[in-house]
């Protein structure tokens, strides 16, 4: 346990450190918004780009990882429809509360996994996250708008557009073509993702709004129960029942262990959720996290 904290803590402390640096306005607020976009679109993506560039795409590990995870994610759907049907949650609110349930923070995820598995870790991450990510992307566009209709183009228009999807098939089709990363590319690449990450939590700290916490603290409580306790027991459930290895098993707990998304909230307004509830979903499940996330990797071990 000692060792997994010791493993941990830093990341929660560049996010603590981006929270109080934009609560000081320090370097300025027109900062955060430049670093949150470049992150995006450049360092994040040479991250996942590197990692499936030279990942073993023929690993027996994968075929297992993406039914582990399109299993769990469709058990967690389908109990998500049937809440909003007893609970007859608008679209907005479902919306809210769907990313509160199905999203992940991908940068303290994948932070997360090369502190605790390393290079290893992080290339089967990489390979989880081409499959997480657009199906999670299609879930939360699809409960925001269930309401007024939605058609295949808006569904897959986002996630053809999102960089870190292409970052991923870029990674995958160089790898296949087998003309890896010559020339330096990879020293470069390497420089890239060496920023990605820091930054990236610095980001998640800066975007925490704890003035939304007030008015829906019933719906705050039990969200954050869902994501933080029962998605990763869902995964334990999920890993036990298909007999994963240990570290594919720990890996896929982490993933459905971790807060959601803070671009969670730039969706939810886009497309008329609840952004108060969002807001505050995301902030009080990263603070939470702090403490939920050890005791699980803990627990298993």
């Amino acid at each position: 346990m000692t060792a997994l904290l010791l493993a941990l803590w830093p990341l929660f402390a560049l996010i603590v450190g981006g929270y109080l640096l934009r609560r000081w306005d320090f370097p300025s607020e027109a900062f955060w918004p430049g670093a949150e976009r470049l992150n995006y679109f450049i360092l994040f993506p040479a991250l996942l780009f590197s990692s499936l560039a030279t990942a073993p795409l023929d690993n027996p590990a994968l075929p297992r990882l993406a039914l582990a995870v399109l299993l769990a994610l469709g058990l967690a759907w389908i109990a998500l429809l049937v809440a909003r049907r007893v609970r007859g949650w608008s679209a907005a609110r479902f919306g809210a509360v769907t990313q509160g349930v199905l999203r992940f923070n991908t940068y303290l995820g994948l932070a997360a996994v090369g502190s605790l598995f390393g290079k290893e870790g992080l290339t089967l991450a990489a390979l989880m996250l081409a499959l997480m990510v657009p199906t999670v992307n299609v879930m939360s566009v699809w409960a925001l708008t269930a309401e007024r209709g939605v058609s295949a183009r808006s569904l897959l228009l986002p996630i053809a557009r999102n960089p870190l999807i292409l970052a991923c098939l870029a990674g995958a089709l160089v790898n296949l073509s087998g003309l890896g990363l010559p020339g330096g590319t990879d020293r470069l690449l390497s420089l890239l993702a060496a920023a990605s990450l820091p930054l990236g939590l610095l980001c998640v700290g800066a975007a925490l709004r704890p003035q939304e916490l007030g008015g829906e603290v019933p719906a705050l409580g039990w969200n954050c129960a869902m994501r933080l306790l029962a998605m990763p027991l869902l995964a334990f459930g999920v890993a036990l029942a298909l007999h994963l290895p240990a570290m594919e098993s720990s890996l896929l707990i982490l993933f459905f262990a971790l807060p959601t998304a803070p671009t969670a909230y730039v969706l939810t307004r886009q497309l008329g959720g609840d952004s108060h509830l969002m807001a505050g979903i995301i902030t009080l499940q990263t603070l939470l996290a702090a403490a939920s996330l050890p005791l699980v990797m803990g627990w298993v071990g």
